[in-house]
């Protein structure tokens, strides 16, 4: 049955040509000439007795016969690839895969992980910054961290915490000639917004904060800098371009070292299913470094629970 199969060769050569449409960027990117892979791709047609591409003089495209090989080729070349990777791995140190979002790698993670490296100076940790869902079956990742509602079947998930959103500024935003003392006073600033909305739930935002604070006529909620991913949020509001919302795991850190203030004690839950959470597959979630990785985070998780108290510097209550 296997001598019926295309080498791993010809594979590499298919797979390169379909996914760039053209033998001449396939080539390129494997250093022989278009030529070649043509020759490559054509033995592999005559192997199977198939057209796999549709050739013109300036492009090739798949046939639906190319489309099934297209994908079970690169399933296969990256399957391989990861194999390698973990036998090269194997003969040196250990390594954990970890996925995360740009906004939490920023804000949290990366900022502790020099101390699980401590804990493990035997493990390399390599960190993918994705918002794109993992395939945990398809793809060489160990670990993990999503923002969502903790149903993830096949998975196990652990919560980390329970945010709370709330106004944070640079503490220069509290001096000058429009000091911010109280939140009808934020009508004099650029508002930070993170545009959030999934499942159909609405993470907290200005409109709803201005509303509990009782000033959403006088300082409007809809005005300001809109961003897509927090951290960058934040960055603003350190740099005092404005007032952002503030997760509150993702701006401890901030608040605790002075670069942000909390001008106002309101703070807003979001739905009560929705966290970050560590997951990662059953099947190996009681593995060492997984383990130990798991329980680490755990560990630093909770010291959350007690946040950091406000910065009052200034302020005066809602």
């Amino acid at each position: 049955m296997t001598s019926h199969l295309p080498g791993l060769g010809g594979l590499r050569g298919f797979e390169a040509a379909a996914r760039h449409s053209s033998f001449t960027k396939a080539a390129a990117e494997l250093g022989v000439t278009p030529a070649a892979v043509s020759h490559l791709v054509r033995e592999i047609e005559d192997q199977l007795g198939v057209k796999l591409f549709s050739r013109s003089s300036r492009v090739v495209r798949l046939t639906p016969a190319g489309e099934i090989l297209h994908q079970a080729a690169t399933e296969a070349i990256q399957s391989v690839s990861r194999a390698v990777a973990r036998l090269r791995d194997a003969a040196g140190r250990q390594r954990l895969m970890v996925t995360s979002s740009p906004s939490f790698a920023a804000k949290w993670l990366v900022p502790r992980l020099d101390r699980f490296l401590l804990q493990h100076p035997e493990t390399d940790v390599r960190i993918e910054v994705s918002q794109r869902l993992i395939d945990f079956a398809r793809e060489d990742i160990d670990i993990g961290i999503r923002f969502g509602d903790g149903v993830y079947p096949g998975l196990r998930a652990d919560r980390l915490f329970h945010d709370t959103m709330f106004p944070v500024c640079s503490p220069k935003l509290l001096k000058g000639a429009h000091p911010l003392r109280h939140p009808r006073d934020l009508r004099r600033y650029t508002l930070i917004h993170v545009d959030w909305n999934a499942q159909g739930e609405i993470w907290p935002n200005w409109e709803m904060w201005l509303r509990a604070a009782g000033v959403h006529k006088e300082a409007g909620g809809a005005r300001g800098i809109h961003f897509t991913q927090t951290d960058l949020a934040i960055q603003a509001a350190i740099d005092g371009q404005g007032v952002a919302l503030g997760d509150s795991s993702l701006v401890a850190d901030d608040l605790a070292s002075g670069r942000l203030v909390r001008p106002f004690d309101l703070s807003l839950k979001g739905p009560s299913h929705f966290a970050y959470y560590l997951v990662c597959p059953a099947s190996t979630a009681e593995q060492p470094l997984v383990k130990a990785f798991r329980e680490w985070i755990l560990a630093e998780a909770a010291l959350m629970a007690n946040p950091v108290a406000p910065n009052r510097a200034g302020k005066r209550p809602v």
